[in-house]
């Protein structure tokens, strides 16, 4: 077709979308960690067990992995037509989750 753009060539303001999502990633996963370390700390000290901290660090982390998967798929999609930087800050919230995933299970194997 005349006229059409290559395939692999993003739409305009796809870099921009992709920095935007990978930061509220970052932030989210950022937001999870003083609920999780909270949660840690008052689930064996608690008398009444309940603990608000624990949802609210889970809370956080979805939304990181939600918007880690949101910004990972446009970047692998037109990873040839981006630039390296932000080529990297799209795939980069994503490898971290999947790298804290990997050494979890590897610590629950050997514990």
């Amino acid at each position: 077709m005349a006229g059409a753009a290559p395939f692999g060539t993003p739409p305009f303001g796809t870099a921009q979308r992709i920095r935007n999502r990978a930061i509220w990633a970052v932030a989210f996963f950022t937001a999870f960690l003083p609920p999780a370390f909270v949660a840690a700390g008052v689930g064996g000290i608690a008398e009444d067990k309940v603990n608000v901290a624990l949802p609210l660090a889970l809370g956080f982390w979805l939304l990181g992995f939600v918007c880690a998967l949101w910004a990972a798929y446009p970047t692998l999609r037109y990873w040839d037509g981006l630039p390296p930087t932000t080529r990297w800050l799209g795939a980069l919230p994503l490898l971290s989750v999947s790298l804290f995933l990997t050494v979890g299970l590897i610590a629950a194997l050997f514990v």
